[in-house]
């Protein structure tokens, strides 16, 4: 276990306000759940759809606390146009943005003025056919800034908390916190210059709070800069699958940089795990591709599904996998690996193996365009990247001072091609060596999606994640089941979890009331998350437990997965119960409940 004085060039002036602001307590946490997502109406496919969440606390202020999503709020009604058509409005943005500022008791989402298409209803007699709806300036609950940058927000959304460089470029938690909020983000159809190049790139949007944010600040959309291109781009690059971190703790000799780890698709096969970093507050970015540019081996799927995190003396650690291809091996196996920098990105390890990997990929169902890895029935919901690596270091944020800087690896996968799994492995030594690889899910649950969250100073670690409750459908008339869980366990001295308990089981719900735009299959997205202090955590997952299912729509998806064919495909505002499509981000926030 490594640990570092706060003595030397900090001084007692940023320790006493960091002290200080710690002293603010987590106050009424309610330990129970509550709906992230507050601004979409729920009654209108696909403005209640939401799904890949992110969250994040400020661990100089830690009752404030940020969370992003993929979020239709400001898109077309299924009924402007052709009334079984529910397409993503062309330059409408789809990155929510939500905030707390009672440690994750209650949630809003600003609303902002933007291009957007909530308006755009159609007429509820299906034999009216409208116009298809064009965007618009209007009111939008997602990310402010893009339209008039000439860019458009585009989900897959990650936060991180980082302080505030000062005139001089120096960082420190007094000059207050810099929330950075990275998404997937395309050029505006209508612009008459193209900003980037490529398909799609990774934009960065920061808001400053002077100490912390309020409600007053993430109100005024003035306050946030204008989004920035942090990918590196060419003619042929879809950017994709972003994670983002910020060097957040004092003891750091590379204190406020700003990493984000992403997979650069460059066609033919080529798909580099590329690092973004910025030691200047997000204001430029210098990339670093940190593996090989084609997959190491024949019948791979791809390298993707990346974490990046650091420890308290600045070691810069990205995670990703490497996928085969399910179309050869199914279920696929996969690989984890592990690549560090130790002078703050501007070098990297070569890539090492640390982790095999069996995703829970029961069979490939078709989504309209290329056939993807379900898991819990005909025409299910995609688990791309279910056996990813999600991981935490206890750094001991804000200061450092209290590190163990453990390490904390979870994945969901199969045992043995039989049962699905939460899986956990742990690392006390910089990622040299690791724990055997044990399963923590609840019993009966089968694991989805997984995130942990260890405690600064690594006495505690909690995990959510998603799961499906029943088994693989054959058909798409059976009930389904979804779940989000949320477990603690104390860490021993020896970095071991013990004690597990489950601190939260969300509401069961049915995911064939989630849906994919053009209906075909299920949608519940890629990630969950959860953030933690030594006092508290706040976890965020996919929640189906408002969202109905549709028979026609399950007709319609099953004889699909035989024609292929879109004829028949319902009309969904005349067919189906309102809030079909009504997937919603929950949120738990609890005490530690061992002190």
């Amino acid at each position: 276990m490594r640990r570092r004085s706060l003595a030397g060039p900090l001084g007692a002036a940023a320790v006493i306000v960091v002290v200080a602001s710690l002293s603010v307590p987590a106050t009424a946490i309610h330990g129970g759940d509550t709906e992230v997502t507050v601004g979409s109406n729920d009654m209108i496919f696909s403005q209640n759809k939401q799904n890949e969440p992110a969250v994040v606390i400020d661990p100089a202020h830690p009752t404030v606390v940020a969370a992003g999503a993929n979020d239709n709020i400001d898109m077309e009604a299924c009924n402007a146009g052709p009334p079984t058509d529910c397409p993503f409005t062309l330059d409408v943005g789809s990155t929510g943005v939500h905030f707390s500022f009672d440690s994750g008791d209650t949630w809003i989402q600003p609303t902002y003025t933007g291009l957007t298409a909530r308006d755009c209803v159609g007429d509820p007699d299906p034999a009216v056919t409208t116009d298809l709806c064009v965007a618009h300036p209007g009111p939008i609950g997602t990310l402010p800034g893009y339209d008039e940058m000439g860019l458009v927000s585009g989900g897959d959304p990650a936060l991180a908390f980082g302080p505030i460089p000062d005139a001089e470029g120096d960082f420190a938690w007094a000059n207050g916190s810099r929330l950075y909020f990275a998404n997937l983000t395309a050029n505006l159809s209508v612009s008459e210059t193209v900003t980037f190049k490529g398909f799609e790139a990774i934009g960065v949007s920061r808001i400053d709070g002077d100490p912390g944010l309020t409600p007053a600040i993430v109100a005024d959309q003035g306050n946030w800069m204008a989004p920035v291109i942090a990918s590196n781009q060419s003619s042929a690059t879809f950017s994709d699958k972003v994670q983002l971190w910020a060097d957040n703790a004092e003891s750091s000799p590379f204190f406020g940089n700003a990493y984000i780890c992403y997979a650069r698709f460059q066609g033919a096969g080529a798909a580099p795990m590329t690092v973004a970093t910025s030691t200047d507050g997000g204001d430029t970015w210098l990339n670093k591709k940190v593996s090989p540019s084609h997959n190491v081996a024949p019948r791979m799927w791809g390298q993707s599904g990346c974490t990046i995190r650091t420890d308290s003396e600045g070691v810069v650690y990205v995670f990703y996998e490497e996928f085969q291809n399910p179309q050869f091996f199914l279920p696929p196996p996969g690989r984890h690996f592990l690549v560090q920098s130790f002078d703050g990105g501007a070098t990297w390890t070569k890539p090492r193996v640390i982790n095999e990997v069996i995703d829970p990929c029961y069979e490939l169902q078709f989504d309209g365009t290329s056939l993807r890895c379900v898991q819990d029935g005909i025409a299910g919901a995609r688990n791309d990247l279910a056996g990813s690596p999600s991981v935490s270091i206890a750094n001991g944020a804000p200061t450092g001072a209290d590190a163990t800087d453990e390490i904390v690896l979870t994945w969901a996968g199969f045992e043995e091609n039989e049962d699905e799994h939460v899986w956990l492995r742990y690392s006390t030594d910089g990622g040299a060596s690791w724990s055997d690889p044990e399963t923590i899910e609840s019993a009966g649950d089968r694991g989805y999606y997984s995130a942990p969250a260890l405690s600064p100073d690594g006495t505690d670690l909690y995990v959510v994640y998603n799961a499906f409750t029943t088994p693989f459908r054959n058909d798409t008339t059976s009930v389904r089941g979804l779940v989000g869980v949320v477990l603690h366990a104390d860490v021993g001295p020896g970095g071991a979890p013990t004690g597990w308990t489950e601190v939260h089981r969300g509401a069961t719900g049915d995911p064939r009331g989630s849906s994919q735009n053009n209906i075909v299959i299920e949608f519940l997205g890629d990630y969950v998350y959860a953030s933690a202090t030594n006092e508290y955590a706040v976890a965020v997952w996919q929640d189906a437990r408002n969202a109905a299912d549709c028979p026609a729509v399950d007709a319609f998806r099953a004889d699909f997965q035989i024609t292929r064919s879109l004829a028949g495909r319902p009309a969904i505002q005349q067919a189906c119960p309102a809030t079909f499509g009504n997937t919603d981000i929950f949120a738990w926030s609890g005490l530690d409940p061992t002190p």
